[in-house]
């Protein structure tokens, strides 16, 4: 080594002075020069570096910042395999359970390599601290991480070549005096600054600390100048893939190399050195069939590919359609000596339709009963897609033969069967046998070097059974017109009923269905209706003038089939129902000034013109001197009054009253006047024998008699 050479800003010194110790542990030499050769030799020596511990090397371990290097047992440098270059710089950390220290090796003649381990070292490489007016000198101090046993431990020194006497250092910052505190210290009479406990850079990796001088009571002479400490990074955490799960898609039959999906890793080391440099690699395939190695991995990129032939990435052909990986990432750029983490890759092999459905049957054959409607025949095809996909799912088509729609199809979504259903019904009259014929397609449209095949149509042939069909009235409903009253034993019409079963010669015979009223009989041979009663429009069974009967047809079948035919009769309106008066009773006062006795309505339940205007007449006067009088107020309406008083009593009044019908009819009804004493608002009918109507029960009901006009 040149006795004249410094060691570089940076560079891990032990400060422990000799004359307190016989033995110094550590490198005997810190520095080493290699001329950068045109290719270091796998297994050839470079260089031989001494270390000692103080205490006989027992479980000496070395760590070289490159991972194509290592250091034998005996301090023997050598490469791991040829290489033309590792960069400016390398450095070597070797430790046992009592002492550790870090040497630097510069490659003279070394060109820069992006992302070498040298960048978290830069500070060593820049250009010596110019000089400045103050006396404190402060090198950055590097410090490995997860350090050991004892502590303290001095790692760096402070030196002030023109400190007064008595005067003392003092260092602060974060990881001194402020948090997390304690974890660096100086001696304040000799500048030493030592480390209290295990450092983890990943936590903290640069502590930024400041040194000065101060005189005896505290009062800083010199400084602030910044010391910085550099937590060097060690290979102690795996790289961990934390966003799974990894869930990749492939489409069979891919081309060799098309790309799946990206497994990244995470490594907390730093991203600068080898710790964190990561290489993956496919530990394990499940299945391993129809190859044990379908996919291949990156090492760098973590990008997985696919790389077999086309022909065998084949969902149909595959065991499984889900693979498996067991992928691993190694730190340390894939090195034996790096740390792993495993995680699980699922690939799906993802089905596309490279297979057209077929019917299993080139023909299909179906029964149905003339008049039934429903699912006649399930069709049945076989794709070897997947069947969660619409590659799978069937499609039906009635190309030919359904002329009328009287048949649908549809697909069965679990079984993918065609299922062909009569949605009209058939009449084996018409025609006996149909002939479809029918395609199936995929909901998914076929990869272009797949078409459909003759395979993709089917015949299916339906053959409709006779059934005895109920014989049929035409015209349905049947309607007549008829005047009520009309003579009984009056034909009213002759129904026809029709048999469907033509091809059978059926006979058929009539019978009356519903007859509410029981007016009317029908033949059994030819179906005459004739009336049995006396027909009346004013019946409670006729609806609007509508009567409405339902007769029954029945033919010779074995069993006989029966079929309903309904008849409408209209009936004409006859003036067969004389006028009736309301109301029947009234009172009035003996005293009464006002001589009007009641407002009396007619009503009629025969239609016009066979009701009003109506004619409202006295039949007979109860008194020779002629005391009642009736007044016409419309042609509904006319008003009862007296010519004079009348004493106490009961009287009845014969009304007549006269409908306008061709010709008219009279009624005849007594209207029972009751004369009663009105004294002190107090209405007494007592001693006529009357019933009890009040004189303001008169008034209302003469005003709801006017409310119906």
């Amino acid at each position: 080594m040149n006795p004249c050479y410094s060691p570089p800003l940076g560079t891990v010194l032990l400060l422990t002075s000799a004359e307190d110790l016989d033995c110094t542990p550590g490198f005997q030499q810190k520095v080493f020069h290699i001329n950068q050769p045109a290719e270091f030799i796998e297994d050839q020596s470079i260089l031989n570096l001494t270390f000692s511990d103080c205490k006989g090397n027992d479980k000496l371990r070395y760590e070289v910042s490159s991972p194509y290097f290592k250091v034998n047992s005996d301090g023997g440098l050598f490469a791991l395999r040829n290489i033309t270059a590792v960069g400016k710089t390398l450095f070597v950390h070797a430790r046992t359970p009592h002492a550790e220290d870090m040497a630097e090796l510069v490659i003279v003649g070394g060109r820069d390599i992006q992302g070498s381990l040298q960048d978290i070292f830069k500070f060593a490489r820049t250009s010596p601290v110019p000089r400045q007016k103050r006396s404190i000198v402060v090198s950055p101090i590097l410090i490995p991480e997860n350090q050991r046993q004892p502590f303290p431990r001095d790692v760096g020194k402070v030196v002030d070549s023109d400190r007064p006497e008595r005067s003392k250092f003092r260092l602060t910052g974060k990881g001194v005096d402020q948090e997390p505190k304690g974890i660096f210290r100086i001696n304040e009479n000799t500048g030493s600054v030592s480390v209290t406990r295990t450092l983890d850079r990943e936590v903290i990796a640069v502590y930024q600390l400041f040194v000065e001088t101060t005189d005896v009571n505290g009062k800083t002479l010199e400084g602030p100048v910044p010391l910085e400490v550099i937590v060097i990074d060690q290979n102690d955490n795996r790289p961990i893939f934390r966003e799974g799960p990894y869930i990749g898609h492939v489409m069979e039959g891919s081309p060799t190399g098309t790309t799946v999906m990206r497994m990244t890793a995470f490594d907390a080391d730093d991203p600068a050195t080898d710790n964190a440099l990561l290489r993956y690699n496919i530990r394990q395939q499940t299945p391993d069939k129809p190859s044990p190695n379908m996919f291949y991995i990156d090492p760098e990129k973590g990008d997985i590919v696919t790389v077999v032939s086309p022909a065998l990435l084949d969902r149909e052909t595959l065991e499984n359609p889900k693979y498996e990986l067991i992928i691993e990432a190694q730190d340390m750029a894939g090195l034996d000596v790096g740390l792993t983490g495993t995680a699980t890759a699922t690939i799906m092999i993802d089905d596309k339709n490279d297979h057209s459905p077929k019917f299993t049957k080139k023909e299909f054959q179906a029964t149905v009963e003339e008049g039934a409607v429903g699912v006649i025949v399930n069709l049945t095809v076989e794709d070897k897609d997947d069947p969660t996909t619409g590659a799978w799912r069937a499609a039906y088509t009635i190309i030919n033969g359904n002329p009328g729609q009287s048949f649908e199809i549809h697909t069965n979504p679990q079984t993918n069967e065609g299922m062909l259903s009569v949605v009209k019904p058939l009449d084996y009259e018409i025609s006996a046998f149909h002939t479809l014929l029918i395609k199936v397609e995929n909901e998914d449209p076929l990869v272009p070097d797949v078409s459909y095949g003759p395979s993709s149509t089917a015949t299916v042939h339906i053959t409709v059974l006779d059934v005895n069909e109920g014989p049929v009235f035409y015209p349905d409903p049947m309607m007549v017109t008829r005047q009520e009253n009309i003579s009984v034993g009056s034909v009213l019409l002759t129904v026809n009923a029709t048999d469907p079963d033509s091809l059978q010669h059926q006979t058929i015979r009539y019978s009356v269905y519903k007859d509410p009223a029981g007016w009317l009989n029908i033949n059994p041979i030819n179906g005459t209706v004739d009336t049995t009663a006396v027909l009346d429009r004013e019946s409670p069974f006729v609806d609007n003038s509508v009567y409405t009967a339902l007769f029954l047809a029945i033919d010779s079948g074995n069993p006989p089939a029966t079929g309903t035919g309904t008849l409408l009769i209209t009936l004409e309106d006859v003036n067969d129902n004389a006028p009736f008066i309301y109301p029947t009773v009234a009172e009035v006062c003996d005293d009464a000034k006002n001589l009007s006795v009641v407002i009396l309505g007619a009503s009629d339940k025969d239609l016009h013109p066979n009701t009003d205007p109506f004619k409202f007449e006295i039949h007979k006067q109860a008194v020779p001197d002629k005391v009642w009088k009736i007044s016409k107020i419309n042609n509904t309406h006319a008003l009862v009054s007296l010519l004079q008083n009348l004493n106490k009593a009961n009287y009845n009044l014969p009304i007549m009253v006269t409908d306008s019908g061709k010709p008219p009819m009279t009624n005849i009804t007594d209207l029972r006047v009751q004369v009663c004493s009105c004294r002190n608002s107090k209405v007494d009918c007592n001693a006529a024998g009357a019933l009890r109507f009040s004189l303001p029960s008169l008034l209302l009901l003469s005003l709801f008699s006017l409310a119906c006009l």
